[in-house]
């Protein structure tokens, strides 16, 4: 008896006619395999090559290709070929992380426009902080753009006393991390992060280049340098370019539910 041949991680794997799934999203469930082991960097495949190699209608592919399109995995323009969108920049959680570094390492060219580098004071930043709601604080809001285009507003306060040595910091090309630890002899070694869906004000929107009422991600952050906190930072990503990537195994904690009732604050009027 022939043994069954393994499936290669690449290539098209056959659609099961007799599954109760259709065959749309059986091919949708494919292709995005096929995108994670790497195909389609120098091209996605047209419909008409698709439908010969899935032996599906151009209708059962065209719906999976509309539903790749809604998840962003695939750039579809009138004229042009359909390809992977490679804009979205992918972010892990449950980690600490560098959002200069990380775009550097995924090969974006990352620069930021500095809004705001300057002394300030703010009660309830001081508070998340275990400061006095008088403690002065460093405040530095930047536009940080990716490839040349918007891809977040992030305001971060840190205490004066620490961090006075940033104000002499050009941030147009540096990580706040690494200018912290240069220039203060202070490392960032962890902190808890809230992720929620969020609508930006109209500043926000305008700087993020976004659409009136679309959607993005609004993160709070507690960075801490040991036990101590020493960073609160409140940050605005575009939801099209920003992807959260979470890695999971057996015996990981569960996900912690907030009330509905106390919603976090992401963005305040002096940001």
């Amino acid at each position: 008896m022939t043994k069954p041949q393994p499936v290669a991680d690449h290539g098209p794997r056959p659609l099961d006619r007799r599954s109760p799934l259709p065959l749309w999203a059986q091919l949708f469930d494919d292709l995005r395999r096929r995108v994670a082991a790497g195909e389609f960097t120098e091209e996605f495949p047209a419909e008409h090559r698709l439908t010969g190699e899935y032996e599906v209608s151009r209708h059962t592919v065209r719906e999976a290709l509309r539903k790749l399109r809604a998840d962003g995995l695939v750039i579809a323009e009138r004229g042009r070929a359909s390809r992977l969108d490679t804009r979205r920049i992918q972010q892990p959680l449950g980690s600490l992380y560098s959002l200069y570094r990380d775009l550097e390492g995924q090969g974006v060219e990352q620069r930021s426009e500095v809004l705001r580098l300057e002394r300030t004071a703010d009660g309830t930043i001081a508070g998340h902080l275990g400061l006095p709601p008088e403690a002065p604080l460093i405040v530095l809001e930047r536009l940080r753009l990716a490839d040349g285009e918007p891809l977040a507003h992030d305001t971060a306060y840190l205490p004066a006393e620490i961090a006075e040595p940033l104000l002499a910091t050009d941030f147009g090309h540096t990580s706040l991390y690494g200018e912290l630890s240069r220039r203060c002899g202070v490392q960032v070694t962890g902190g808890r992060e809230r992720i929620q869906p969020f609508l930006p004000d109209i500043r926000q929107a305008w700087l993020l280049g976004l659409a009136d009422r679309e959607a993005a991600f609004a993160i709070e952050r507690l960075g801490r340098a040991g036990a101590r906190p020493v960073e609160w930072r409140e940050t605005v990503v575009r939801g099209d370019r920003f992807a959260f990537v979470a890695e999971w195994a057996d015996g990981t904690g569960a996900v912690a539910l907030s009330p509905a009732s106390s919603p976090a604050s992401p963005t305040r009027p002096s940001v």
